[in-house]
Order: structure tokens, then sequence, then C-alpha cells
């Protein structure tokens, strides 16, 4: 059980609520991260579903969730102090 949760965690990597990262699909905002695998599943609407970003556009305003993972493309631009 401590080896997923690694693994979600760096799955997950920097986003918090707060944080500002940026990637090739746009700049957003981190406003809420789910971990409880259920409400990842239901939200994402996907069966192996393990966490939920749930991230603002900074150039639409529009919001999602996403379960993508954290990769070496993504770029924190503000981050907050947990």
């Amino acid at each position: 059980m401590a080896a997923e949760t690694t693994t979600t965690a760096q799955q997950i990597g920097p986003r918090t609520p707060g944080t500002v990262y940026d990637n090739a699909s746009g700049v957003f905002r981190v406003l809420e991260v789910v971990t409880d695998p259920s409400e990842a599943r239901r939200v994402l609407k996907r069966n192996a579903a393990r966490f939920a970003v749930l991230v603002e556009d900074l150039h639409t305003a529009g919001r999602h969730y996403t379960g993508a993972v954290w990769t070496g493309s993504d770029r924190v631009l503000k981050a907050v102090a947990a």
C-alpha cells in the first residue's frame, strides 16, 4: 500500500491547490487534488483512475479534472507552500 501511495504522489507531482503550472496544453492553476480512487474514477469517468486534479485554465477560465501524470514537460510557474 505504501508503494502505491508513493507512486500516486509521484504521478501527481508538485500539483497542490494553488500551484500554477504549464505544459503543452496551457497554463493551469490547481484547485483541488482528489486522491480517493473511487472519487477519482467518478469524476474522470475512468475505471482505472487513482487520482484526479481539478484545474483552471488561466487563459480561458475553464475548469476541468485531469488524470494526466506529471512529466518532464510540465513546469511549475508558481509554487504554494504546503
